[in-house]
């Protein structure tokens, strides 16, 4: 098993590139751009699907054919919804940064006759999870009651400091239907001051895989299988954009259950 969590290999281009070879696994790939004004940043899909996500700031944007113009209008990603556009399997994508811009790019195998779709903010409605220090609060970008891709799963969530996140620890990598899906997950993981860091433990129950790793400002985090908690420290804000995928486009978790008590306190 590779090292689960992903350093940024520097603060211009891609600085970020998770394919499922490097992953050690079958399904999803994550790659993280950061681009001055008038740079551009672009792929073909190939017999992937991607989701492109404007984490910060603005470009232009085209998919095959087609020009969706400029997108992007948040300049952090502690500062409302994005803007995302989905581009299926066969086509070409292209993104021309007119601000400085922060560009992830969320793949997994495609399939079926999507058509590429642009994903403003408000498309799927925010949500609040937890109480008491376990709040936290949801940007849906592709959910899965949203039908319009073959494998992607994308959302991004905002942890306020001293609190925790994906708690009670759950886990989702059995193809046990309707109880538990089989999905892989990448966590792309922003601070707020970005000086800051957090937490997080990826683990199986029979503590096979157990990793307990320190948080910065840009890290990825891998989590193949097993629960994987975050925690983000005292005075600094975690934002996180997770991306999962697996045989099934479903997601179905397992609570772990000496901690499931935490629901009902």
């Amino acid at each position: 098993m590779p090292n689960l969590k992903v350093k940024p290999s520097g603060t211009h281009g891609r600085v970020t590139h998770v394919t499922p070879e490097s992953a050690g696994w079958t399904y999803v790939g994550f790659d993280m751009y950061r681009l001055k004004p008038g740079e551009t940043a672009s792929g073909e899909t190939g017999e992937r699907e991607v989701c492109l996500v404007w984490v910060s700031g603005k470009g232009k944007a085209s998919a095959g054919t087609r020009d969706f113009g400029t997108l992007g209008e948040r300049m952090s990603p502690f500062d409302g919804a994005p803007h995302a556009l989905y581009i299926p399997m066969e086509s070409t994508w292209s993104v021309t940064a007119e601000t400085d811009l922060e560009l992830a790019v969320c793949s997994a195998p495609g399939g079926g006759t999507y058509e590429a779709k642009a994903i403003p903010p408000g498309t799927h409605p925010p949500l609040t999870r937890g109480k008491g220090t376990n709040v936290r609060y949801v940007n849906n970008i592709m959910p899965e009651d949203d039908s319009s891709a073959h494998s992607l799963l994308v959302v991004e969530v905002i942890t306020p400091g001293g609190h925790t996140s994906s708690y009670p620890p759950h886990k989702h990598d059995q193809d046990n239907l309707p109880h538990e899906s089989m999905l892989e997950e990448t966590y792309y993981h922003r601070l707020n001051p970005p000086q800051g860091f957090g937490f997080q433990r990826v683990y199986t129950d029979d503590r096979s895989l157990d990793q307990a790793m320190a948080i910065e400002d840009g890290d990825v985090t891998l989590v193949p299988r097993g629960y994987h908690p975050c925690a983000a420290t005292h005075g600094y804000d975690l934002y996180y954009l997770n991306v999962m995928a697996g045989p099934k486009r479903v997601w179905k978790f397992y609570n772990a259950p000496e901690h499931e008590w935490l629901l009902k306190a």
